[in-house]
């Protein structure tokens, strides 16, 4: 397969990215540099955007002050889930099935829809802020890009679908959190009082945990240098694949097995001779 000429260069950085570059970098790259296509889609991602659309139309309607129903929110969730469906192979993993998924995404919605109280500022709140090192003002270049889960006054919300309850470092080590804070800061000009975390659990019996977390300027330097290693991966050509458990749901298990590095590997040919094949490095 011909390697696909690509440019290093970056412009902006997204929690999803860094995210993804920490946990393997060749994945990173066959998403981000070479776009390769994705032949299929994990229930597991699949059902968690579905809940995250489903909750943005829902603190959007609050912000327009419309009134909303638990039945339409239902309905907006189904009508989801089957354009993801359609736009997608849906891959299943375990005992997943698609009516099991949707009756639990409703309880999900449901449990939220009733315990919901607040008014919210704002939902899906794209951003783009620089990045800037809190001590020192040194400023990285790319800018974060991204957008929040939702806003209140004085708190940052951010919406998590997990197989089991999140614990203190789970929270701790979340980048994604840091980059909301980070961005809300920089956008409202002042430190948000609350970090939650809402936590839909896939248990057999869905639930809803209400998490709080904290962030500080130490927080917000080591999102900076964090970023500025993986900048500098990313621009010294660095990828590699890291073997977990998250690759029995990876959409690049081919490529990645074919994967050899960055030279060029001479394999037999058919009749006793050789020929070269590019390994996308």
């Amino acid at each position: 397969m011909e390697a696909k000429p690509h440019s290093p260069k970056i412009d902006h950085l997204s929690a999803s990215q860094l995210t993804l570059y920490l946990q393997c970098s060749l994945k990173y790259r066959f998403q981000y540099l070479d776009n390769l296509p994705k032949p299929f889609r994990p229930a597991g991602l699949a059902f968690g955007s579905v809940i995250h659309s489903s909750l943005d139309w829902f603190h959007k309607q609050k912000v327009n002050g419309n009134g909303v129903t638990l039945d339409v929110l239902l309905k907006v969730f189904d009508a989801d889930w089957f354009s993801q469906c359609v736009e997608a192979e849906v891959r299943f993993k375990d005992k997943d099935t698609g009516p099991a998924l949707i009756e639990m995404g409703r309880q999900m919605l449901t449990q939220y829809f009733r315990a919901y109280q607040e008014m919210p500022v704002g939902a899906e709140i794209p951003f783009t802020v620089p990045l800037i090192e809190p001590v020192t003002g040194e400023v990285l270049g790319p800018n974060l890009e991204g957008r929040l889960d939702l806003a209140e006054r004085d708190a940052v919300v951010e919406f998590k679908t997990s197989a089991q309850t999140l614990n203190a470092q789970d929270l701790k080590d979340s980048l994604q959190l840091t980059c909301y804070g980070y961005a809300y800061r920089m956008l409202f000009q002042k430190e948000p009082k609350i970090f939650r975390v809402v936590d839909f659990v896939k248990t057999k019996t869905p639930k809803m945990v209400m998490l709080q977390a904290t962030r500080g300027e130490r927080d917000y330097r080591k999102l900076f240098y964090v970023a500025k290693e993986v900048l500098h991966g990313i621009e010294s050509k660095v990828f590699y694949p890291n073997p977990s458990f998250k690759c029995k749901d990876c959409e690049y298990e081919e490529p990645c097995l074919t994967w050899l590095g960055n030279e060029k590997s001479r394999q037999p040919g058919k009749k006793g001779g050789s020929h070269e094949t590019d390994r996308y490095l």
